[in-house]
């Protein structure tokens, strides 16, 4: 493992010649904003040698080769399956499969597994093995490159985490080589899914999210098109680790980390608390403002961020991935994606005061040290309920007043009791990785998997 990583830091140094220096810049704050997940593709479910080729694609993959020299003698390219603001993923077929020892390779075990002796002497001939090629831009600087196969390296025998295989530099490109999963597009099955699908789902993005936040990592982009599920299998894979970071990196205090007492002292002895005293109506700013601006990592995508990421909180913990797979959740309820579609960190803030009301909204900014305030009259002092806004969405409602009130079925109604947990705006009361799959809406998960694995063994005796 040291000498991976030593090799890995050496990559990185290499590859740090190729670029200007980016330790210069001083941005207000860091952000980066990954693709809208509208935008992105997110099907290879197609495994067959003649699947069709986009002309465009057929030769982005030509200049790929030519510009990556050897990469064609390693892999075979057969067609593009993603694209993103910092990379391009290629389905390949790995030619040198059987001279490596591939642990990697989890469909490959879970075949042999059930597989019988019959079958497995059938096999016996060599069989093509795919790969995914991750070609990550060049514009991207060596240290987010160092950073994202560091990690990967480190998540490499995580339950449901993308495992890094290898990597190559050529010049100033950089290649990650990862497993390729067969995986439906979220926007194909959404709209359908029953809730105790939703359960397996949630309970394989969980097991994801508590491998990577053991390591005390963030990954900061979690959404549908970053974790691959075979709804077949019942089982997804978290990937795209470009925007993930270490806990506590570049942190300085935040007020929410500070115990209650002194938190309401300095809340109370505020700029913002003396223009109150003042008898101020409304907010107002100080001519000469002394304070420093403030910088914080806002990474991430549009819709998917918890609001102690766009109220610029100092010291983000692994918890902010809870309210982005909550956001997943919701989106499955409510049978719409994207849910919350904001042009930018003002949107989307007044997005979430739309459900949770602005009393929570205010509360959930001070904790952090700012200040939120909105004079839009249709945002509601208390917001509405997530099963009001679930009844919403799904058409359920009715004008007619002394029509019989409509709820959510029992089900439901559990899966809004998580769903709780998880959209809290207080970082500090919301539910963990480890916590949500002790959870009773996920425990069912557990007994309805057991269930599938008693029919299976039945069958096959």
């Amino acid at each position: 493992m040291a000498k991976a990583r030593a090799s890995l830091q050496r990559q990185a140094e290499e590859l740090e010649m190729h670029h200007e220096d980016v330790k210069g810049a001083d941005p207000e704050d860091t952000l980066d904003e990954s693709a809208d997940p509208l935008e992105e593709s997110g099907r290879t479910i197609d495994t067959s040698e003649d699947e069709e080729v986009d002309e465009m694609v057929a030769e982005d993959i030509e200049r790929f080769e030519n510009s990556f020299v050897g990469i064609n003698k390693r892999y075979r390219l057969i067609n593009r399956i993603g694209e993103g603001t910092f990379s391009t993923v290629y389905k390949a077929e790995d030619l040198e499969y059987y001279k490596y020892n591939n642990r990697w390779d989890i469909e490959e075990r879970d075949r042999r597994k059930w597989s019988s002796p019959a079958s497995k002497a059938k096999r016996s001939a060599r069989k093509p093995h795919y790969v995914a090629i991750k070609k990550i831009y060049v514009t991207s600087s060596p240290i987010r490159i160092f950073n994202e196969l560091e990690l990967l390296f480190d998540l490499k025998n995580s339950d449901s985490v993308c495992p890094l295989i290898t990597a190559f530099r050529h010049q100033d490109q950089v290649v990650a080589v990862l497993p390729y999963f067969q995986h439906q597009d979220f926007r194909d099955y959404y709209k359908d899914m029953k809730v105790s699908e939703m359960r397996l789902y949630m309970k394989s993005l969980f097991t994801a999210l508590r491998e990577v936040h053991k390591k005390k990592i963030l990954h900061r982009d979690v959404k549908p098109t970053n974790f691959l599920y075979n709804k077949w299998q019942t089982r997804g894979v978290l990937v795209d680790f470009g925007l993930a970071e270490r806990e506590g990196t570049e942190w300085h205090q935040c007020n929410c980390t500070l115990p209650s007492d002194e938190r309401r002292y300095r809340i109370a002895h505020s700029v913002y608390a003396q223009n109150q005293q003042a008898g101020h109506q409304t907010t107002s700013y100080p001519k000469n403002d002394t304070r420093g601006s403030r910088r914080a990592n806002r990474a991430g995508t549009r819709g998917f961020r918890a609001p102690e990421v766009l109220l610029k909180c100092t010291q983000q913990t692994t918890i902010i991935d809870m309210w982005s797979a909550g956001v997943i959740l919701l989106t499955l309820l409510t049978r719409r994606f994207p849910f919350f579609h904001s042009a930018d960190d003002i949107d989307a803030l007044l997005e979430i005061t739309t459900i949770f009301g602005r009393k929570k909204m205010k509360e959930a900014a001070l904790l952090h040290g700012q200040v939120f305030e909105t004079n839009i009259p249709s945002y509601s002092e208390h917001g509405h309920s997530l099963e009001k806004i679930i009844l919403w969405c799904t058409g359920r409602t009715d004008s007619d007043k002394n029509a019989p009130k409509k709820e959510l079925d029992e089900e439901e109604k559990e899966a809004v009791a998580f769903l709780y947990k998880l959209l809290e705006c207080d970082p500090a009361r919301r539910i963990t990785a480890e916590e949500a799959l002790r959870h009773p809406f996920l425990t069912k998960a557990y007994a309805d998997s057991e269930a599938d694995e008693d029919m299976v063994d039945l069958n096959e005796v």
